[in-house]
């Protein structure tokens, strides 16, 4: 039990904080890339695109600081050259556009958006949908008294009476569907924004070389 309730919570803080993240990233891409191009031709252009680029890494990595707790397992972070020693002004400030990580990492910017979305919205209509419908007897009755609360409702679409206990029935037992799907749901939520971020921001990570840890094993022994 509490294995699903750090799952969950796991998986409901990356969904739902991730859209921020992912709205920040997104506007940091396209203006950075749109302003860069724009004025490329003056070349005041490049050094725009190499800040957009060192801030797509840095968004970058805070998403790869979520991926473990996510996935379960370790990730790999893509190696990004290194300013060479002795490099002048000019490169030291292009050399963030000089990685082949780079290009990912601007892409991942905007190409992430819309699947941060779709999970965050999974997240928060199944968590809204559990806690409306599973504290509707608390506040149902109430609602039933409205007049023409109960007209063209629920319980009228699957032919069963209209009368206030059938409404609070129904919702309610709407809300505990929720409630047991809610786990599944925002797994799925989870590894669908995930999967994206694996694939474009890391690497596959290798185990270590036997030749590495035979002398620990020796040692030991």
């Amino acid at each position: 039990m509490r294995t699903l309730q750090r799952r969950l919570a796991t998986d409901t803080r990356y969904t739902l904080l991730g859209l921020p993240l992912s709205v920040a990233s997104f506007a940091t891409t396209v203006i950075g890339v749109s302003a860069g191009l724009g004025s490329a031709v003056a070349f005041v252009g490049l050094p725009v695109l190499a800040a957009t680029a060192a801030a797509a890494k840095h968004l970058a990595d805070l998403e790869r600081v979520a991926l473990p707790d996510v996935l379960g397992h370790p990730v790999a972070r893509p190696a990004y050259t290194p300013v060479p020693e002795g490099a002048g002004w000019f490169r030291r400030v292009m050399n963030p556009l000089t990685s082949g990580q780079a290009m990912m990492d601007l892409l991942h910017g905007i190409i992430a958006l819309p699947f941060a979305l779709a999970a965050f919205v999974l997240s928060a209509v199944w968590w809204a949908g559990a806690i409306a419908g599973l504290t509707f007897p608390i506040y149902g009755w109430a609602i039933a008294r409205i007049p023409g609360a109960l007209e063209n409702g629920l319980p009228e679409w699957l032919g069963l009476a209209a009368t206030p206990t059938t409404f609070v029935l129904v919702t309610t037992a709407v809300g505990a569907l929720f409630a047991l799907t809610l786990v599944p749901v925002v797994r799925m939520a989870a590894l669908l924004k995930a999967g994206v971020a694996q694939t474009m921001l890391t690497r596959a990570v290798h185990p270590e070389p036997a030749a590495t840890r035979e002398p620990t094993w020796v040692i030991a022994r």
